[in-house]
């Protein structure tokens, strides 16, 4: 694959053959950010589990610190009683049928579709549509609650959604290459010490292959996956 020479330039700057710990793939990273626009700074995890097998799959959400710096658009579909609530809390947008009936008809302008438990029966025919796109509500994500107004607010102001693929890997955002280091590496330990308590009881090995941290136009920067082997800040 072609490079460009400012990636090229940020590859030879963080080029390493050695584990790193936390803080200083994270410095580097921000460091060597070159793009024009304000980088996503993400964390991927290599776990040891099978996806294959219910009881050995990942899906969880968690608040960062500090935030995502990420402005999510959000869908709220409800019996009209919450959508008063909704808005109130920042949903940009609110409906029942119609909602429905918009989403059916291709539109999938929002990052985070909200339900209540009694309107998910109405999902049922959306499922391939949503389900592809990793946007249909679930009760493990937080995303199918009665607390409307709550979750709207918890979404808004940095809560995030985390889930294995098929692979078994793990792909989570935890900031913007403008936060500060401090910032980014209190919400990097909080993911992963969230996704190290949620080990699956029947996992085998090693759980925490690996460990990679970017930004969004940047090559990785590979951690040290042991929490033990990192160095004091």
């Amino acid at each position: 694959m072609k490079r460009s020479k400012a990636y090229a330039s940020a590859s030879d700057a963080i080029k390493t053959t050695d584990l790193s710990s936390p803080f200083d793939a994270i410095s580097a990273v921000k460091n060597v950010a070159f793009a024009k626009f304000d980088e996503t700074v993400e964390v991927h995890f290599k776990l040891g589990i099978d996806p294959r097998h219910a009881d050995q799959q990942l899906r969880g959400t968690l608040v960062l610190p500090h935030g995502s710096g990420r402005s999510l658009t959000i869908a709220v579909l409800a019996p009209e009683s919450y959508h008063k609530e909704a808005q109130d809390a920042g949903a940009d947008y609110v409906g029942d049928d119609d909602l429905v009936e918009k989403i059916q008809s291709g539109w999938l302008d929002f990052d985070l579709l909200i339900a209540t438990p009694d309107v998910m029966r109405k999902l049922g025919k959306l499922g391939k549509v949503l389900g592809s796109k990793g946007l249909m509500p679930n009760p493990k994500s937080g995303t199918v609650t009665k607390d409307v107004g709550s979750v709207v607010r918890e979404f808004k102001s940095g809560k995030i959604e985390y889930r294995n693929d098929k692979q078994g890997l793990i792909h989570v955002i935890i900031g913007k290459s403008s936060f500060g280091v401090e910032q980014l590496y209190d919400n990097f330990v909080a993911i992963y010490q969230t996704i190290s308590k949620a080990k699956p009881a029947k996992s085998k090995g090693t759980y925490i292959q690996s460990v990679a941290v970017c930004s969004t136009m940047s090559p990785s920067m590979f951690v040290e996956p042991l929490e033990s082997k990192w160095k004091e800040r």
